[in-house]
Formats: C-alpha cells, structure tokens, sequence
C-alpha cells in the first residue's frame, strides 16, 4: 500500500480515484465503483480496467465466442484485484480491526493510515527478518 485516503461514507470511489495515485502507474484496476473513471481529468496517466456491473456480467453467455472472451477477461480483472484485498485481511485478522466507531474523519483516517503502515510492516516481515539475519 502506497496511499491511503480516508473520506466519508457518502464520497463515491470515483471522486477520490486521482488522489490514489502516484503518476507512475502503467495499470490501473477498480471495481464496477469506478466505470467511467477514464473520463476524469484527475485520474488521467495509467490504463484503467474497471470490471462490469454484476447485472451485466450475469447477462454474459459463456457459450458466445465473444461473450466467452469477455468472461475470461472479467476473470483475470478480479484475480488481479484480489491480491489488493491481503492488507484489508490482514488489518482485520491480524489486528482485529473489524468495525469501525465514528470519532470523526481525521481521527479515523490518522487509524487507517496507522493500520495500513503496521499490514505493509506485518506482510514484509520475513524479507525484514531475512535481511537483519
């Protein structure tokens, strides 16, 4: 994790997409939450790969040669996505992080921004360990 951002509940991931990034990106990948996100001037730079809306998807059919394909690439969009979900386990099982109390914004973002940096810590922690032994 290289960036953490912490907004309200009623901010939509799309608005803050820019603000994830750090210029250096070829390849960006998001949820249905961010269609249309290649249209911002703000989260302009990398290639982005958003995934369908689950109604969509649900209308492919798998026996269509291009509906096929389709499904295969929706499939290899949401196995890349899944390795971004490890620090989010690991803040929640590691450090048991599971709900979240309202304190205010700042508060809860200076936490987030905490647990993030101890999971980039906790998931690295052999390669530490290696290089001091």
């Amino acid at each position: 994790m290289h960036t953490v951002v912490g907004s309200a509940a009623n901010v939509s991931d799309i608005s803050v997409a820019g603000a994830l990034l750090h210029g250096e990106e070829q390849a960006a990948f998001g949820d249905a939450g961010y269609q249309g996100v290649h249209k911002r001037g703000e989260a302009q730079g990398p290639t982005w790969h958003v995934a369908m809306r689950p109604g969509k998807r649900r209308m492919l059919n798998p026996f269509i040669g291009p509906e096929f394909v389709a499904e295969r690439i929706e499939k290899m969009k949401a196995s890349i996505r899944a390795k971004v979900e490890n620090p989010f386990r690991v803040i929640k099982q590691q450090f048991g992080f599971t709900k979240v109390r309202y304190r205010g914004l700042a508060k809860n973002t200076a936490q987030i921004v905490t647990l993030f940096a101890l999971s980039n810590l906790w998931m690295a922690r052999r390669r530490l360990i290696g290089i001091e032994g």
